[in-house]
């Protein structure tokens, strides 16, 4: 019965880990896809020939774009690491 008992733990753990390791990997393609957004935005600002300002909101979309994106790897490789290592209670 005991055996039993630990045997469930271990694969609920099992699987919760394998959950956050997904969830991890799904928000690393939020912070891309994002990026993309700010990208497309950024190229779409600057074919707006009429108004000059816009184009410095080109220049701050493509800037937010970078900034998301290197927050998002970084993020994915941090929480990657404390996967590994096991340490779940600083996440």
């Amino acid at each position: 019965m005991e055996n039993d008992l630990e045997r469930e733990l271990i694969i609920r753990d099992f699987l919760a880990r394998q959950r956050t390791t997904l969830a991890n990997n799904r928000t690393l393609l939020s912070f891309i896809r994002t990026s993309l957004y700010f990208l497309v935005s950024g190229t779409a600002l600057f074919e707006v020939k009429e108004l000059n300002h816009v184009r410095d909101l080109g220049y701050l979309a493509f800037g937010l774009s970078l900034v998301i994106l290197i927050v998002g790897i970084v993020n994915y490789f941090r929480i990657r690491q404390k996967l590994k290592k096991g340490n779940y209670l600083k996440m």
